[in-house]
């Protein structure tokens, strides 16, 4: 039976804490920070620093000791902080950030990054994939279509570098697809690969042709039909009920739009996309609605963002939010083992509850149980 740690960092679990005397008698933890600190991401390296200095006054406890280093979003500068922090003695990591960042940290088999990175393929065996990854999606999607009983799904995968990621989370989900599509990008060829796929030149031409017929016929209510199939842009169906669109932004909203034009609509098949982070975008384009997605507690991601803006006058990202709940996951985990067994632990099985939700640990992979959510009408509303 899987046991479930709950944290929440509320005054009375922080009061346990640090009221638990096996704790008491140990020495410091020392956290690693592997973060941007210069170069063009450097404010998201900040906003991850302040976010776990948050979590380190919200835990309350003066065991815990973090130690911030540049990564430069760089691998070789990413490697040379690391080793810093191994001088220092430090077992356990909170990143780096960037999955391209991890290439040379198998060098350090004494140290257990917990990267914020939501990729899972050819991670070294040492770091933890923290991310919401595309199974813990797919899983959830999985959920949404056996509630509504949805027989034929499509996944419309864009040709960039998640491609094999993607695939991986398929076999790992068990989630029935009917076909997987993998389209470009380039707005003129994206087209005509969704006219393809939606049969849109043959359910085009069954309009041409049924007018034509109607036309040429002695129907006695010729005209009223005519007036009827000129408010059509097709004839015919298309080979499924729902479709997943792996994608985000623009590029989302690019794929949708060729679909209306293509005469496939959000109101009549169920567009179903990855995670969109709450994309306040997306709730402005009425047009493209309903949408449906998973993601994290919305409820407990807007309770963080007050808080932190109101200690640090700015917004936090998604990624300050896990970075955070990363902190409580390490406190928890180390009231009973010691911190040098950290990646034994990671190869249990394992469930934590933070601000983010609940996380699955499993075979040095971090898994979320997501929400559900549907933009319909410019309103965001939650399913499950």
């Amino acid at each position: 039976m899987i046991k479930i740690f709950k944290i929440t960092l509320l005054i009375s679990i922080t009061l346990l804490f640090v009221n638990n005397s096996a704790f008491s008698s140990q020495e410091k933890i020392k956290i690693g920070l592997l973060v941007p600190m210069t170069g063009e991401n450097k404010h998201l390296g900040q906003l991850l620093i302040k976010s776990t200095q948050m979590a380190l006054e919200d835990v309350g406890s003066d065991k815990l000791e973090i130690y911030p280093r540049d990564t430069a979003s760089n691998p070789s500068k990413t490697l040379k902080s690391a080793i810093e922090l191994k001088e220092m003695n430090i077992k356990i990591v909170i990143g780096p950030i960037f999955y391209k960042n991890l290439e040379y940290l198998n060098e350090l088999q004494d140290i257990t990054f917990l990267s914020l990175t939501n990729k899972t393929l050819n991670l070294p065996k040492n770091v933890i994939s923290t991310g919401v990854n595309a199974t813990s999606q797919l899983n959830t999607i999985k959920k949404f279509i056996e509630t509504n009983e949805i027989k034929r799904t499509i996944l419309l995968t864009p040709k960039i570098d998640y491609e094999i990621e993607i695939k991986k989370a398929l076999k790992e989900s068990n989630i029935k697809i009917s076909k997987h599509y993998i389209y470009d990008i380039e707005p003129t060829k994206l087209t005509a690969q969704i006219e393809k796929i939606t049969n849109y030149k043959i359910r085009k031409q069954n309009l041409a042709d049924e007018i034509k017929r109607v036309e040429e016929s002695d129907l006695i209510d010729k005209e009223k039909q005519l007036e009827k199939l000129e408010k059509k842009y097709t004839i015919g169906k298309v080979n499924f009920d729902s479709i997943i669109i792996s994608d985000f932004s623009e590029s989302l909203k690019s794929v949708i739009t060729s679909l209306l034009y293509t005469d496939v609509s959000p109101k009549n098949k169920y567009i179903i996309t990855f995670n969109q982070w709450f994309d306040e975008s997306l709730i402005k384009e009425k047009a493209i609605q309903p949408i449906n997605y998973p993601s994290i507690s919305n409820k407990n991601f807007n309770n963080f963002k007050k808080k932190f803006f109101k200690k640090f006058k700015e917004d936090p990202n998604h990624l300050s939010l896990l970075s955070y709940d990363l902190v409580g996951l390490i406190y928890f985990l180390s009231l009973n083992n010691e911190i040098t067994d950290m990646n034994k632990l990671f190869k249990k099985k394992n469930s934590f509850k933070g601000k983010i939700g609940i996380f699955d640990i499993k075979d040095n992979k971090i898994y979320h149980r997501l929400n559900f959510y549907q933009i319909e009408n410019e309103k965001l509303k939650k399913i499950f």
